[in-house]
């Protein structure tokens, strides 16, 4: 088997120790916040489309979800069972669909108090539905994954990724596989082993993933 770059975290198995992709996120780190941004961007952009928002106005209000994120990050945490990060998001979104719709129609926005909020509530009833129920759950997912599997691509050598890529995603036979890298099949189990755990640590905190989770969203 083709070791990894000697320099790659994935080698020294630093990746199994190192704090969550979300766990750096919340602790203001630059680059970390960057992959949270790009992973769950096009999701936000495409909630904010589907709630109606203008095609001329998606990026900017796409904005202003991720600075309400940013602002709210350090201190989210999972209150109750079936919280989710993506659930998270999801509030954050209609809130602000809610408030740029008020914007447009001319209406204040709500300040604190439970007549405020019930206020809220009624302006945010138009665009409910396209956040209420959550059909593509499993689809939405996947992209998410999807892109995980884009930012860390890059710290495997390409024998490691080919051999995970073909099992994991193709579900082509190791024995296959193997022949066909010139590798042990007990290399190959390997290598797809170091991804999906590489791919499940950066992934902590933001989706629940067990091995067979991943194969049924790819």
């Amino acid at each position: 088997m083709t070791p990894d770059h000697p320099d790659s975290p994935s080698t020294d198995g630093g990746w199994e120790t190192s704090p969550s992709l979300l766990a750096r996120a919340q602790k203001k780190d630059d680059a970390s916040w960057k992959r949270i941004v790009h992973l769950y961007g096009p999701l936000v952009a495409h909630w904010c489309s589907q709630a109606t928002v203008p095609a001329s106005d998606i990026d900017d209000v796409v904005q202003e979800i991720f600075l309400s994120i940013a602002r709210e990050l350090p201190q989210f945490r999972y209150d109750q069972p079936g919280d989710s990060f993506r659930g998270w998001i999801r509030v954050i979104t209609r809130r602000r669909v809610a408030d740029y719709f008020r914007r447009i129609s001319g209406r204040p926005s709500a300040e604190g108090g439970t007549t405020a909020c019930r206020r809220l509530n009624e302006v945010a009833d138009p665009v409910a539905a396209c956040f209420d129920n959550d059909p593509e759950a499993d689809s939405e997912e996947s992209i998410i994954v999807c892109r995980s599997l884009e930012l860390i691509r890059n710290d495997f050598q390409p024998s490691t990724w080919t051999a995970f890529w073909r099992t994991a995603i193709e579900n082509v036979p190791t024995a296959e596989v193997a022949e066909a890298l010139q590798m042990s099949q007990s290399a190959v189990r390997m290598a797809r082993s170091r991804v999906l755990n590489r791919l499940r640590q950066e992934l902590a905190g933001l989706i629940s993933l067990s091995e067979s989770t991943f194969l049924t969203h790819r």
